[in-house]
């Protein structure tokens, strides 16, 4: 008689097989090259992993051989990890060693533990295949004691130095209590070799139940009609550091976009509410911080000193070099390494063409400007960055006061030509758009009120700029180098300096999206 399975919230053990047969195997097993392959079996075969990964073995009562079998079942766990051994020695294909995993020594299947380490092995052989998003832990105020603390809305504490602790087990189980009771979720921890992070990946499943009929066939096909719905999502928690990253739900199947965004947001609300302790609140808010290179985003939003120093401010970031901007610069004297008498050991530089010149000029501008930041062979590139500009348009009225001088000057020297422009239409029109901003203009008063007035007749262009490639603030500063981008005039969010990806731009600062960034 079968057993009677009814729902529950507990979370899906890591020894619940999925059947062999189940496509999503075949899938996650042939993105790993035959190497790790290999590899991740000697890693099911360890006597830590070994519970939840146990091998298709020989019993010693079983005299019925198979004729049929193609790869005969090993007698012990030795055996089996030899002949993995052997395999590393010798050549072959990789086609041939997902099959031995899947026809003969896991037969019966692979349990959510195995699935979850060849998910986090094909993350160490790519470590960019996952887009994360930085997001901030921040305290939130105590409730006040007159009101009702389910409606009050509370705030975030700026002066509170208070970071939340971090426990495992803890976390996890605080966590399985914001899960809704008929989805079902696998959690597994792992530490990157060459990252000061901790890995979770969520593996999230639609079932009420906990058992095998969360994974069992439904309609006969031998494949498990709930994990076409599944989705992934991973979550990392840098050492030391008041943030996290969480990326996008992976699923299994085909999913909605609807569906992803929903599950992130459950992710990012619930997060905070397992991190949080009784009077200790916490929330997550958006760093506006996104990319696939993870080493990027712990060097912006990570332990080091460099997350607030970006651009031309990380030279003061170098752990070897310990500078401050505080620190005292004395002047060299001019004559402190040659001699006084006629210039004896000083060296003559050579003449430069102004091409030369212009080429000297531009590197060194580049090197202020970014300092030991946005170098191609960092290892810490962004592949995206929009920003929307929101500035006004400069009125013609500021282009004249600016630009007045310099033409009536232009004008009285001798063989030089005038610096006026010819007036183009849409110079018209910018001109009629502003003349109540001349009428209403009388004496330059900066109050707030005349501020906003003058604003609301200038004209907005809607503009948004986006950098895509490799390693987008790298390609800022070849741009720099070669004379393309003005280095003394260019803003600075255009060098990374503000260490996000997303923002809007006003007055030439950039600040984050939806008013959330710096």
């Amino acid at each position: 008689m079968a057993r009677i399975s009814v729902p529950t919230t507990a979370r899906l053990p890591s020894s619940l097989r999925v059947d062999s047969t189940n496509p999503a195997i075949q899938k996650s097993l042939n993105r790993l090259s035959r190497e790790s392959l290999i590899s991740l079996a000697l890693d099911w075969l360890d006597d830590e992993s070994l519970p939840n990964a146990i091998p298709y073995l020989e019993r010693a009562n079983d005299d019925d051989e198979d004729p049929d079998d193609i790869y005969s079942p090993c007698t012990s766990i030795d055996e089996l990890h030899q002949l993995y051994l052997d395999m590393q020695q010798q050549k072959g294909s990789k086609r041939d060693v997902i099959s031995r995993i899947i026809e003969g020594d896991w037969r019966h299947g692979l349990t959510l533990y195995q699935l979850a380490m060849a998910d986090l092995a094909y993350f160490e052989q790519n470590p960019t295949s996952q887009k994360w998003s930085a997001y901030q832990i921040l305290p939130l105020m105590q409730p006040s004691t007159g009101g009702d603390d389910n409606d009050e809305v509370l705030k975030v504490d700026r002066k509170s130095l208070t970071i939340p602790r971090f426990h495992p087990s803890t976390f996890l189980q605080n966590l399985q209590n914001q899960v809704l009771p008929d989805v079902k979720t696998h959690y597994q921890f792992h530490r990157p070799k060459d990252l000061p992070v901790l890995l979770l990946r969520i593996f999230v499943i639609d079932s009420p139940y906990a058992s095998n009929l969360a994974l069992s066939s439904r309609d006969g096909s031998g494949t498990a009609a709930n994990f076409e719905s599944s989705r992934t999502v991973y979550v990392a928690f840098p050492d030391g550091s008041p943030s996290l990253y969480v990326t996008k739900s992976q699923s299994t199947g085909s999913s909605s976009l609807g569906e992803s965004k929903s599950l992130q947001s459950l992710i990012v609300d619930g997060v905070p509410k397992a991190l949080s302790r009784p009077r200790e609140r916490y929330t997550l808010k958006s760093s506006n911080l996104t990319s696939r290179n993870l080493e990027a985003i712990l060097d912006k939003k990570g332990p080091g000193r460099t997350n607030s120093a970006g651009g031309g401010w990380s030279i003061y970031a170098d752990e070897k070099k310990r500078q401050s901007p505080l620190d005292t610069v004395l002047p060299t004297p001019p004559l402190s390494r040659g001699s006084s008498d006629s210039g004896v050991g000083q060296k003559r530089g050579i003449d430069l063409t102004p091409v030369q010149r212009a080429a000297k000029r531009a590197k060194l501008m580049a090197k202020a400007r970014f300092g030991d930041s946005g170098l191609v062979t960092d290892g810490k590139g962004v592949e995206k960055v929009e920003v929307v500009l929101t500035d006004f348009f400069p009125s013609t009225r500021a282009l004249v006061a600016e630009s007045g001088d310099e033409g009536d000057s232009a004008q009285d020297d001798a063989g030089n030509k005038s610096t006026k422009r010819r007036r183009s239409k849409i110079d018209a029109v910018i001109h009629e758009t502003n003349d109540a901003d001349d009428d209403d203009d009388n004496d330059g008063d900066d109050d707030a009120a005349t501020e906003n007035t003058e604003d609301a007749h200038r004209w907005a262009p809607t503009l948004k700029i986006s950098f895509q490639g490799t390693h987008v603030w790298a390609g800022m500063r070849q741009l720099v180098e070669a004379g393309i981008i003005d280095g003394e005039r260019m803003p600075g969010w255009m060098t990374g300096e503000d260490g996000v990806t997303t923002g809007v731009v006003r007055h030439g600062r950039i600040r984050g999206h939806k008013g959330s960034g710096i």
